[in-house]
């Protein structure tokens, strides 16, 4: 390792223990995980086709002629339906593989769509609801994530005249469920879980119900030429997996597209397993993860220097912290922050096939 690699990106020096994750990628079905053992996944971050978006028509249509026939009768109703139970396969093997007490996140969007001269609201969000209550999950609070239109205009329909006007739709829903009662962590993750905490500025931030300061992102540079593939920004999957999981944590994402929740769970200290039905997205995911180096270090040094002008804006308004960082020396608010420990990852390198390794070191202790 050179001398510029062993710098830790916020100042002090990056510490020669090391520990490393696995971030496996592989193409499949989401409906049949047959390689994840059961009860084996700690959390879910995941975003599905969207029914009644047509760019995702052609894929639901090879999945099923159920499917194929409605969309050629425009029967929306029908082909809805049917789309939403070609999902329902995914939401039973996640039944079967995430560990008790294990969270899933699931990022979709509503459609509206005109079918057989008939203009109607495609409900997504609500169906996945009830099929993961079916499978015997817990729904927990979920987020609306604010996706602003490039549109001009605010609405759907007719000009100026009422009533055949129409409310855009401008945000999407990450529906947030549990299996089985609240994770409870072994005395010997005591360590992991307090330095996997989050900061207290952070906390109030991310845990709102709704979410105005992401943007969406254009589809990926890395999806094959024409592709169906669309992307969530980093910054949605990163939080997420630091709010729901610890550090050494395994995450499935059963719809992998691109490859962003592989990302955030490099960026964060997570085991990965990513899933694509379609093998070039697989290998276009990869071949992103193993680019992202510099990427997923800014997103830490980010990460620490936002908290820093946090505390200097507090500092300014006469309301200091009360307590410090043992790794880092800057003041928290809480002690629960105190052990935090951001992982830097220092190298990503492919093992074997699909299989990706990313290695991490952490900063040296200081005293404040």
């Amino acid at each position: 390792m050179n001398s510029d690699s062993n710098r830790d990106i916020s100042g002090p020096a990056l510490s020669t223990s090391t520990f490393r994750t696995t971030q496996r990628l592989a193409q499949g079905d989401a409906r049949s995980l047959r390689s994840i053992p059961a009860s084996s996944i700690d959390l879910v971050v995941t975003s599905p086709p969207y029914p009644m978006v047509e760019m995702w028509d052609p894929l639901f249509a090879s999945l099923s002629p159920t499917i194929r026939d409605a969309l050629a009768r425009k029967d929306g109703r029908e082909a809805y339906e049917q789309m939403h139970r070609v999902l329902d396969g995914a939401w039973r093997e996640l039944a079967r593989v995430v560990r008790p007490g294990g969270r899933v996140c699931i990022n979709v969007g509503d459609s509206t769509r005109s079918m057989g001269g008939t203009f109607e609201l495609y409900p997504n969000h609500a169906r996945i609801i009830q099929a993961m209550l079916c499978q015997g999950f817990s729904m927990l609070p979920g987020i609306l994530w604010c996706k602003p239109t490039n549109k001009p205009t605010k609405f759907l329909g007719s000009g100026m005249l009422p009533p055949d006007a129409y409310a855009t739709l401008e945000h999407e829903h990450i529906l947030t469920f549990r299996r089985g009662p609240p994770r409870r962590s072994p005395a010997s993750a005591t360590r992991e879980r307090r330095q996997s905490s989050y900061f207290w500025e952070e906390r109030n931030r991310w845990f709102c119900d709704v979410w105005t300061d992401l943007r969406g992102t254009r589809q990926s540079a890395f999806a094959p030429p024409g592709s169906r593939t669309a992307a969530f920004p980093l910054e949605l999957p990163y939080r997420l997996i630091l709010m729901h999981s610890i550090q050494g944590d395994r995450v499935l994402d059963p719809f992998l597209g691109s490859g962003t929740t592989a990302l955030a769970a490099a960026c964060t200290g997570r085991n990965m397993i990513g899933i694509d039905h379609v093998e070039a997205m697989v290998y276009r995911a990869k071949e992103r993860l193993l680019q992202s180096l510099p990427e997923l270090r800014e997103r830490v040094r980010e990460r620490l220097s936002t908290h820093r002008a946090f505390v200097r804006s507090r500092e300014r308004e006469g309301k200091p912290l009360r307590y410090r960082s043992v790794h880092y020396g800057f003041p928290v608010v809480t002690s629960q922050e105190t052990s935090l420990r951001l992982p830097v990852p220092i190298r990503i390198a492919t093992v074997a096939g699909a299989l990706v390794e990313v290695e991490y070191a952490f900063p040296r202790n200081h005293s404040p």
